[in-house]
């Protein structure tokens, strides 16, 4: 399984790549493994402000399906809108063209609070 260092994961599952004031987020290699065929992504909150840990949208598998959590609090910009034709690319890509949305952060010292590389592997048992 592949866990880039240059990301921060949650225990939800969600990495985060910082480019600036910027959030991207996605989820991980071992969460898109869980779920299985990513069949359909809804994100409607482009525009909202949400707190750290709220629903931003939504995953579903062909055998579930699954809530998107916030790894910080901020606005989200843009969601990835290439995953309303094909969403499978977040099994197949989930660290590159699979991302989700980009979110203007709120507090960046959240980002403290997040995952290494090589804690979420250990949390995941990878």
């Amino acid at each position: 399984m592949k866990l880039p260092e240059n990301l921060q994961y949650t225990k939800e599952h969600e990495w985060v790549k910082v480019d600036g004031d910027v959030a991207v987020v996605g989820i991980t290699e071992y969460a898109q493994g869980e779920l299985g065929d990513i069949v359909f992504v809804e994100i409607e909150t482009v525009g909202e402000s949400l707190d750290k840990e709220e629903t931003f949208g939504t995953v579903e598998a062909v055998k579930t399906v699954s809530d998107l959590f916030m790894p910080v609090s901020g606005e989200i910009l843009e969601k990835n809108e290439a995953l309303d034709d094909a969403p499978e690319t977040i099994n197949k890509d989930p660290y590159g063209a699979g991302w989700m949305i980009k979110v203007k952060m709120n507090n960046p010292a959240e980002l403290d609070e997040l995952l290494s590389a090589a804690e979420y592997s250990d949390l995941v048992g990878a």
